[in-house]
């Protein structure tokens, strides 16, 4: 197996530490993250192949792996437990921690890399991106699963593997330093988006507040609502297993409803230079209010469902600062495959939050219909 990545050079030392089953006959690269690096086992057995995902954790970007991994083992075994008393499968509806021949949640190789290790599951599917409402729909319904299985796990104990990173009040004034320094001078080149993320500085609080005066409780949330997040039985097509737990922290259960309209109910891409192309896809908004308050299963206060709307428009809002804040400060943080590649990101996101706007009273009207349904 060839190993472009210097720190995986460590993958035999980090293997050997796991108390895995078998005998090793095959190390393979496995999927597409971007954040970790990340390898499938296959373990030959005396009842078959046995497989196993290996993954070296970015400790640049989640700067406390052992935080981070506390978080991860201890939300999976509740979720165990909880599934065990629903009479599912907890080996393949979530994910499982394998631990070191010490009994540690991962490992620390010579070098300072961190590893850790899951059970694969298998005839699982992944799909990248939304091909039909149907699969918007049980995305909708996994992850308002995740917070019915989770409602009552005491969320002030999870660590903020990233501090603050759906704080939005504190992602503006980010945004406000980046303005004020301009420190390649390109601000010129967005006024009018500048403008437009100013004008709203008074909407960036308005969650944080509740939360603060008691009217909003503290949720364990997922905080990375992407379709592809999302493990679906490769037989039956039904959304099994909510995978990528680094950034479950205490939040917001307006976060993850708001992330998945961001992406997945806008009419064009994250990067569309056409902008006529994006609008909010109501009936695509629909679908997923529908789909995540069944999965709620009433376990979200009047308020939460109330608010929902205003999840999506701060979600989208502030995606859009951040990329605006990185075009001022030179394109240090997202990937950028063209110039000005995240100022275009930035307009797709504020087209985006014009557009809910116009519709907003049909927004709420959407959540209003479904709001004691479930």
């Amino acid at each position: 197996m060839k190993i472009e990545n210097p720190a995986c050079a460590k993958i035999v030392e980090a293997i050997a530490q796991f108390d895995l089953e078998g005998k090793l006959v095959d190390q393979q690269p496995y999927g597409n993250g971007h954040i970790n690096d990340t390898f499938l086992l296959t373990y030959e057995t005396s009842n078959g192949d046995r497989k196993y995902i290996l993954q070296r954790m970015n400790h640049a970007i989640f700067k406390k792996p052992q935080q981070l991994m506390e978080n991860v083992v201890n939300v999976t075994e509740y979720l165990r437990r909880v599934i065990k008393e629903q009479g599912g499968d907890p080996d393949r509806e979530t994910l499982n921690v394998i631990k070191t021949r010490n009994g540690e949640n991962y490992y620390e190789d010579s070098g300072h890399n961190y590893w850790r290790v899951f059970l694969y599951i298998e005839r699982t599917i992944c799909l990248e991106q939304v091909e039909s409402a149907k699969d918007f729909y049980d995305s909708a319904v996994a992850f308002g699963n995740f917070q019915r299985m989770l409602a009552d796990y005491p969320a002030e104990e999870l660590h903020e593997t990233i501090p603050n990173f759906h704080n939005t009040p504190s992602r503006f004034r980010d945004f406000q330093k980046a303005v004020q320094e301009d420190k390649l001078g390109r601000a010129a080149l967005a006024k009018e988006e500048i403008a437009f993320a100013l004008e709203r500085e008074k909407d960036t609080p308005v969650l944080l507040d509740l939360l603060a005066e008691g009217k909003l409780p503290l949720r364990v949330t997922h905080n990375d609502t992407k379709l592809n997040n999302i493990l679906f039985d490769a037989d039956t097509k039904k959304a099994l297993c909510i995978i990528d737990l680094d950034t479950v922290m205490p939040g917001l259960s307006h976060y993850d409803f708001g992330d998945s309209i961001r992406f997945g109910a806008s009419t064009g891409a994250e990067d569309e230079k056409d902008l006529s192309k994006i609008e909010l896809d109501l009936s695509l908004f629909e679908t997923f209010t529908k789909g995540f308050l069944e999965g709620c299963g009433g376990s979200l206060t009047e308020k939460e469902i109330e608010m929902l709307p205003m999840g999506a428009k701060l979600m989208t809002y502030e995606c859009g600062i951040r990329f605006l804040a990185d075009f001022l400060e030179g394109d240090v943080y997202f990937k950028i495959h063209r110039k000005e590649h995240n100022l275009d990101r930035a307009r797709t996101q504020f087209k985006l939050i014009a557009d809910m706007e116009e519709k907003w009273d049909r927004m709420i009207a959407i959540v209003e219909k479904y709001k004691n349904k479930y």
